[in-house]
């Protein structure tokens, strides 16, 4: 069992920065693919970026390509979201989430809201 959980969600200015954290629970986290989704209102949910195991391999959606960075310390079970130059259209709930296979998601976190001045 794997329990997720976001801080690091706000109200930030366009243009601005922020860095959200996700502190998981459980021994095994280190095994796990980490994600970060985002979900606008009346929208469906979206992956913004994903980091392998051990940190090496990620992937970002291209609407964040060149502002958004994944990172993660298995030393301290956490995975980091910095959002640079950000923009209204980033106003989202993000939520982190593990995944052993690199695909199908085993958990989420409750989720933190992140919201962009224009």
């Amino acid at each position: 069992q794997v329990q997720l959980v976001e801080s690091g969600g706000g109200l930030v200015q366009t243009g601005g920065s922020r860095r959200l954290s996700c502190a998981a629970s459980g021994r095994t986290f280190s095994s796990y693919f980490m994600a970060w989704f985002r979900q606008a209102p009346g929208k469906e949910r979206e992956v913004v970026a994903r980091i392998s195991w051990n940190g090496i391999g990620t992937y970002y959606a291209d609407f964040v390509k060149g502002r958004f960075a994944i990172s993660r310390d298995n030393a301290k079970n956490t995975v980091y979201l910095q959002m640079n130059s950000l923009k209204p259209e980033d106003t989202a709930v993000y939520y982190c989430a593990a995944t052993h296979d690199g695909v199908k998601i085993d958990y989420w976190g409750q989720g933190t809201q992140v919201t962009v001045s224009s």
